[in-house]
């Protein structure tokens, strides 16, 4: 009986089958509740997502409109909109923003689940250390403009006073919000984080943006006072010793304390453009990862560290560059604070860009064949932070490449015959094809998996230093465990194989190469500024607009290409 009854579901199935293979060979999920209810759920996150991110982005947009209208209105028309206008438009955002991040200090990052994930490829230790670097001196000049502004309290507004004391406060909350939870891919509360987020980016790309138009009013004056103390210099003083009484109403009186709260103000000014950009880019990729969830195999096991190990001539060669351009930069400095600057200042100036440039574009060509030549499998994942990074490379780059094309026409149309306008002129072609080739080597780096480090070279190292700890060493054996230790470095060096070693002292030397010529126009070796030959072809007005938009970025661009070839050397 039960083998009749097994037997016949089969043969109906078989004669159903046999009538309609169709309704078998095709599986109906969709009918199904749960697939229903699944798939109308992801839907409804993915749509929820884009509708936020949609409504944060069109919230950050109209706050950047707003304030650049600001901005650009006391640019043009000083009478209407002043800048304790903008000052206030400002304070009101940082207001703002310093409520929202308290909010979510205290109530959003610390709800249940909030904070299932963390990014590890996000908030790098070089990028953190970044943050409390500028916003250390972002703090010091807030310090220093109220100290000028107090002195001067008889001819300044109290907004003066009132705007960097909030900026203070607003740097401080900032720098510790991101300090601790640049990696978060916060869970809940998805639509108010990302518009605090996309608040805040605003407002440092506001602050940022006073910061460019502040300073180049400020190089602006100064460059017009030395053009009329040239034109003056060996003539006749006027006979009329009070016609600049209304012009020296608001100066800095001759003391001491006045002027080093100048001098300091002046010096960490371009600080906190780079303070702003940085934290924009912390921000956006939190804004990113508002969300986001990641797998276990997205989540590195081990984190590789920076070793000092397999470089030998990367070192010397970058700190060679490194010694030479900060003599180079003193010189130059000196020379700048005159009233007239050499001819031959410059020569010298250009001349190091010139030697060194190429031999920064020959590396990263060679960096950029050994990464082809490796045939390593590239890294696919989704990566906010290695998106942003690359999108970061290749904006802060048109800075410099920009001013350059525009030195270009301009002395190409003039006279490049001469000796220093033929030097600027190869300055500017070289420094194009530099950031070009750095760009296409740091990026094919961020994009190679990375290398797991020798076992026998790791096990080595740990007996060595097991041995050296269990032995003890007298006065004697000193020489014999440094001369091992040398020749346990000279080993692992020679251990590695030919094309990381290169990549790890090419990268090496970029990172020293471009930390110099970061800390160059950081620290005010302008050179732009001082030659007037673009100056006298576009204009006055028109090449400070080009130079003020290209230089800081062209800073940026520096700093950040030293996080990325950091990144190159660790995963080479």
């Amino acid at each position: 009986m039960s083998d009749k009854k097994v037997s016949r579901p089969c043969h109906h199935c078989k004669s159903r089958s046999a009538s309609a293979p169709t309704d078998t060979s095709k599986i109906h999920y969709e009918k199904l509740w749960l697939y229903r209810h699944c798939s109308s759920v992801q839907q409804r996150d993915r749509q929820a997502q884009k509708a936020g991110q949609l409504f944060s982005g069109l919230l950050a947009m109209n706050v950047v409109f707003l304030g650049s209208a600001f901005i650009s209105s006391m640019i043009f028309n000083k009478v209407a909109i002043t800048l304790a206008d903008v000052w206030i438009l400002l304070s009101i955002l940082k207001v703002l923003c310093l409520l929202w991040i308290v909010s979510y200090l205290l109530g959003t990052s610390r709800q249940p689940h909030a904070v299932l994930y963390r990014d590890a490829h996000a908030g790098a230790i070089w990028i953190r250390g970044s943050v409390l670097l500028f916003g250390s001196c972002s703090i010091l000049l807030n310090v220093f403009q109220i100290g000028y502004s107090t002195i001067l309290v008889h001819c300044k507004s109290r907004v003066e006073i009132v705007f960097p004391s909030i900026g203070i406060l607003f740097i401080c909350t900032q720098a510790y919000f991101l300090w601790h939870h640049s990696k978060d891919c916060i869970q809940v509360q998805h639509n108010f984080t990302r518009c605090g987020l996309m608040l805040t980016i605003a407002t440092n790309l506001l602050l940022w943006l006073l910061a460019v138009t502040n300073d180049t009013l400020h190089v602006e004056m100064e460059s017009q006072l030395r053009e009329v103390e040239r034109r003056l210099a060996g003539k006749a003083r006027s006979s009329h010793p009070h016609c600049c009484n209304e012009t020296t109403l608001c100066t800095c009186p001759n003391t001491t304390i006045c002027k080093v709260f100048q001098k300091g103000y002046i010096l960490l000014y371009p600080f906190n453009t780079e303070y702003c950009l940085v934290c924009c880019s912390v921000l956006y990729v939190m804004w990113k990862n508002v969300g986001r969830r990641i797998s276990h195999h997205h989540i590195p096991h081990t984190k590789p560290k920076f070793k000092l190990q397999g470089v030998v001539f990367g070192p010397l060669l970058g700190t060679s560059a490194v010694i030479i351009g900060a003599c180079v930069f003193m010189m130059y400095q000196i020379q700048a604070t005159t009233l007239a600057p050499s001819h031959q200042v410059f020569v010298i100036y250009y001349s190091y860009y010139i030697v060194l440039l190429p031999l920064m574009s020959v590396g990263a060509v060679i960096g950029t064949i050994i990464h082809a030549l490796e045939k390593k499998e590239l890294d696919t994942l989704k990566n906010p932070t290695r998106s942003l990074d690359v999108v970061l490379l290749m904006g802060a780059a048109l800075g410099q490449i920009g001013m350059s094309y525009f030195s270009i026409v301009a002395l190409v149309a003039t006279d490049p015959r001469d000796l220093l306008n033929s030097l600027i002129l190869s300055y500017s072609v070289l420094l194009i094809f530099q950031n070009i080739t750095q760009n296409i080597f740091v990026i094919d780096g961020l994009h190679r998996r990375r290398t797991p480090p020798g076992k026998e070279e790791d096990t080595k190292e740990v007996q060595n230093r097991e041995a050296f700890s269990q032995r003890r060493v007298s006065v004697l054996e000193l020489g014999q465990e440094i001369r091992k230790a040398s020749l346990s470095y000279i080993h692992s060096y020679s251990h590695l194989s030919w094309k990381r070693r290169v990549l790890r002292e090419i990268s090496f030397f970029l990172v020293l190469c471009n930390i110099i010529l970061w800390v160059m126009p950081t620290f005010g070796a302008h050179p732009v500024f001082e030659n007037g030959m673009e100056r006298s072809f576009y204009g006055y007005s028109t090449w400070f607009v080009i130079v003020n938009f290209g230089l800081p970025l062209g800073v940026f661009y520096r700093m950040h290409s030293v996080g990325g070839l950091l990144e190159v050397y660790v995963t080479a």
